[in-house]
């Protein structure tokens, strides 16, 4: 129904209050925050929800560094404590799983002064690392805290954080569209490519028709970067870039608790089902977007030589993806300086399953009028990322 925020438009037209541009982790957080305020909301997808970068394989919930403290971490800090009554309360309504579980993380440590380093990070994560009655830990142990999951050069020993954790991507996406499927204030529109937006007359048109909208919120990934610098004057560098990503998918008889291990960029995550996750590269120039490549094969022999459970698993998939990247590599969210009505939620580069739901709240709830119950970091904010895209 159209309300004070979205006017009623000729036969044949839609209106809302709000417009979400994309399917993937952050515009569904973003609907599913919508739908929780009862704000009449429309979300648009290029294609199917969930197909690009939110899409893949990995998973991994990363924490920060515990050290040098500022309002990021303690944001992205606040987000992965948060996030586990988040998915258990819609696993609940849903009925289904997102794949999560706080399983931790390994970190081999081959040198000795890596080890001096990680002692000091353990002091700083029994200061920083604590939410309520919780404390979570940065542990410096001689051996590995479980028995063949682990074979590294880590004669320094190895660091086993409590903090991180790991989601099934798919998985939560399934869930997340579930429940918006059950929806009362919003609708969703899958293969309805945006076309042209015209904020004067808050007019998007797109694959499905023309939408009126009140507010508009940007969450189309990648994309998202050409589509506010068309809306945006005075820059003299792009908003962001896709960055590509490859990962595959094995087959191993592993116990889905086991830990994260990582390495110099290598990700290796046990899921549910007996399915282990590989990953991931970070490419900055790359000619073919989707295929993978060689690059992922150095990654799959990495990860069998450091954990012996992969050794000979049958590969079941290789996926490859374009993953957004902010000029400023934080996440772009919040209002556009120039129009309040426009607001990003994008960018998150490799830490976006693990904050989604978080900066997702804080920009619906802006559209909402209501002052979020939380700081946004001054560097996350679209302002913040035009000023350095305009010098």
């Amino acid at each position: 129904m159209p309300t004070a925020d979205s006017p009623a438009l000729p036969s044949g037209q839609s209106s809302a209050s709000l417009l979400i541009v994309g399917g993937g982790v952050m515009g569904l957080w973003a609907a599913v925050h919508a739908e929780r305020l009862g704000i009449d909301t429309v979300l648009i997808e290029a294609g199917r929800l969930g197909q690009g970068a939110s899409g893949g394989l990995l998973g991994a919930l990363m924490p920060h560094m515990p050290d040098k403290w500022n309002a990021k971490k303690q944001f992205q800090f606040d987000a992965l404590v948060s996030l586990e009554t988040e998915i258990a309360d819609l696993q609940e309504q849903t009925g289904l799983s997102a794949g999560y579980r706080r399983s931790g993380r390994l970190i081999p440590l081959p040198k000795p002064h890596l080890r001096q380093i990680a002692l000091g990070h353990s002091a700083d994560a029994e200061t920083r690392w604590h939410a309520s009655e919780r404390r979570f830990h940065w542990h410096v142990l001689d051996r590995p805290p479980v028995n063949d999951w682990l074979d590294a050069d880590d004669s320094a020993g190895s660091v086993y954080d409590t903090l991180a954790g790991r989601v099934a991507p798919r998985s939560l996406i399934a869930m997340l569209t579930a429940f918006l499927r059950a929806a009362s204030h919003v609708r969703i529109l899958e293969n309805a490519a945006l076309e042209s937006i015209d904020l004067d007359r808050r007019l998007a048109q797109c694959g499905a028709g023309p939408i009126a909208f009140g507010h508009c919120i940007v969450a189309a990934g990648y994309q998202s970067f050409p589509l506010l610098a068309e809306l945006t004057s005075g820059l003299t560098k792009p908003l962001g870039q896709p960055v590509k990503g490859q990962a595959a998918l094995l087959k191993a008889d592993v116990d889905p608790s086991l830990p994260t291990i990582f390495r110099d960029g290598l990700y290796v995550v046990a899921h549910e089902g007996g399915h282990v996750a590989v990953g991931s590269t970070s490419e900055n120039r790359f000619e073919t977007p989707f295929t993978t490549d060689d690059q992922l094969d150095a990654l799959l022999v990495a990860a069998q030589e450091l954990v012996p459970a992969l050794r000979g698993a049958e590969v079941l998939e290789r996926w490859a993806g374009l993953r957004p990247k902010a000029i400023d590599r934080d996440p772009m969210v919040g209002a556009h300086p120039a129009c309040d009505r426009l607001l990003a939620l994008t960018g998150g580069f490799k830490v976006s399953f693990g904050i989604a739901h978080r900066l997702a709240e804080a920009v619906v709830r802006t559209v909402a009028g209501q002052r979020p119950a939380f700081e946004l970091p001054e560097s996350f904010l679209l302002s913040s990322h035009i000023d350095v895209a305009s010098r």
